[in-house]
């Protein structure tokens, strides 16, 4: 309790100092999309409407694959074809059920697991092929997995053991991905969730993994993300900082980077372990006389190009006991290379500060390097590495600086409302001329923002909050708890201009945009700034799209500029307006 309190006033002098300084103001959003416009929204329960003896959806992921949407839950896969644009709720196109076996979870049972938990939570989707799919459940806390057929959902092959791939409990996070034939995954690999691991498997050559209870590899992580670029699998995720452990637990949010023809070391040194295994912090904060830290990442996006730019764009968040708040980070990919090209960092004793390791204590070839490129383009493989360089990459995993995001702030910040952001999807090539950059954020609280970046300058102070929209849906969503109206993940649909939310009970597809409700109102219609909608010619707001011809509607993305036009009383839409400011 002593260090609860004392960290909050640590925070709130920093928050009033970084204020004084350069703190940023939360915006308004523009237009707001309260709830009864928004339950207008299809939404996918995972059972037929008034079937209430069915179990919920129990979400655990969602992948969007050419035209069809792939949603994973509770013994059940269904996939939703994206050409059909729903009227009413959304019906799946086809349904894979996997349930978990009869013993399996009397198994479960008998291990002091409820009921609820002894099912088969499908947490593993991942293409192999253009055919195939790798799928894992949880399977009553025996996780088991197998391959199907994408076209038709059939099962195709042998059950294979799930262990190191996919976890035991579906509260439990997990990434995984196939790259050059082999399973990259990263989850917990006992029953008790004391073993994280990050680990490759299947494909060519032998297994690898982290190093088992090494808290300086990885310390109770909550995996996130993971994605192929160059010669390398990255993996996102936030843990216990080991290198902050003098002050009490903390968070941070870090990339981890494996070598993807990492071969293990030789019999004396990380035998069947990672030889290239490198992490790094990644730093989302204000600037200012002291820094305030976003230290807990929340989602992160795949690569995109940003202003010509390979770039990842994260969720970020306060620690947990501190004051709530939220922001928006990118990262380019280029400047996560500068820092594993950095020091590295150590702790000389238990006791002792972590400092960095001066260049000429570091061995050669350089540790994380991978063979045959580079540094260590004399060795053939891994294994051939010497002793002191991998006896080097053991201990020392961590580098010294952080990421820097771009610009070296957040693009977007929320830190005056209690709930945090906990969800990201970006559209980075939105309007007419796909030049323009928009993130939507899912929340705790069932709010979706739509943020538009301004990514030309890459600064905060130029992001605009276009809309706050009141997703959720009370009426055919179950629960109305904290829980129930979190928004667990988001699915853009650009060529079906639609965003998938989904919560743990329901999906609900909204359009990118809500142009008519400016009706005929060109003032609003402008003033929204939003990408996606310009005047008409036809003297109404709608939605531009890319081949629409040049000079055939009106738009000010930059400005919003709105002086020369008259005010348009009685001339906006109705329905579910909410608080649609009048300009």
């Amino acid at each position: 309790m002593k260090f609860h309190l004392l960290t909050v006033y640590a925070l709130l002098f920093a928050i009033s100092r970084c204020w004084a300084v350069s703190f940023p103001e939360d915006d308004d959003p523009i237009n707001l999309v309260d709830y009864h416009y928004s339950k207008q929204y299809p939404v996918f329960r995972g059972r037929p409407s008034g079937n209430e003896s069915q179990h919920k959806l129990d979400f655990q992921l969602m992948l969007k694959i050419r035209d069809t949407l792939y949603i994973a839950g509770r013994d059940q896969v269904y996939t939703v074809n994206l050409n059909d644009i729903p009227k009413g709720e959304i019906v799946p196109s086809k349904k894979l059920t996997w349930r978990s076996k009869q013993q399996d979870r009397e198994n479960c049972a008998m291990k002091g697991k409820h009921k609820d938990e002894c099912h088969n939570f499908i947490k593993v989707f991942v293409p192999r092929s253009d055919e195939m799919v790798f799928v894992c459940g949880t399977n009553a806390f025996n996780p088991m997995c197998r391959y199907y057929r994408l076209s038709t959902l059939e099962y195709d092959g042998d059950e294979i053991s799930g262990l190191a791939r996919c976890p035991f409990d579906a509260k439990q996070t997990n990434v995984a991905l196939f790259a050059d034939g082999k399973l990259y995954s990263a989850t917990v690999a006992d029953f008790l969730a004391s073993d994280a691991v990050i680990y490759r498997s299947m494909g060519d050559g032998s297994a690898l993994r982290t190093i088992k209870y090494d808290s300086k590899w990885i310390k109770e992580p909550h995996f996130l993300h993971a994605i192929e670029y160059g010669n390398f699998v990255y993996f996102f995720f936030r843990e216990i900082a080991v290198e902050h452990n003098n002050l009490g637990k903390a968070v941070y949010s870090r990339v981890a980077r494996i070598c993807k023809n990492d071969m293990g070391g030789s019999q004396r040194v990380l035998e069947k372990h990672w030889t290239s295994f490198l992490k790094a912090r990644l730093n989302c904060s204000v600037p200012g006389d002291s820094f305030f830290y976003f230290d807990v990442l929340q989602s992160i996006t795949d690569i995109i190009e940003i202003s010509g730019i390979p770039t990842v764009v994260g969720v970020f968040t306060t620690q947990l006991n501190s004051i709530p708040g939220s922001a928006v980070c990118a990262f380019n990919m280029e400047d996560i290379e500068k820092v594993f090209k950095g020091r590295f960092k150590e702790q000389k004793t238990p006791d002792s500060v972590w400092t960095a390791v001066p260049e000429d204590k570091v061995p050669r070839p350089r540790p994380g390097c991978c063979a045959k490129h580079g540094p260590a383009e004399a060795y053939k493989t891994s294994i051939d590495f010497p002793d002191e360089t991998l006896s080097f990459i053991k201990s020392h995993p961590l580098m010294d600086s952080a990421v820097p995001s771009v610009i070296e702030e957040p693009w977007f910040t929320k830190t005056r409302v209690r709930y945090r952001l906990t969800t990201i999807a970006v559209d980075h090539s939105a309007g007419p001329y796909q030049n323009y950059t928009v993130i939507f954020v899912g929340s705790e609280a069932g709010m979706v923002l739509k943020i538009l970046a301004k990514t030309k300058a890459f600064s905060l102070n130029d992001s605009i909050l276009l809309e706050e929209i009141d997703a959720f849906n009370h009426a055919k969503c179950n629960g109305d708890g904290e829980e129930d109206k979190k928004v667990v993940s988001l699915q853009l649909d650009k060529e079906h201009h639609a965003l998938f939310i989904a919560f743990s009970s329901c999906i609900i597809r909204i359009p990118l945009s809500r142009c008519e409700r400016h009706g005929s109102c060109k003032k609003t219609c402008i003033a929204s700034r939003d990408p996606y909608c310009g005047w008409l010619a036809h003297g109404s707001c709608g939605r531009v799209r890319a081949s629409m011809f040049i000079g055939g509607y009106e738009q000010d993305v930059e400005y919003g500029n709105t002086a020369h036009l008259g005010d348009c009383d009685g001339k906006l839409l109705h329905l579910g307006l909410g608080n649609l400011p009048l300009f």
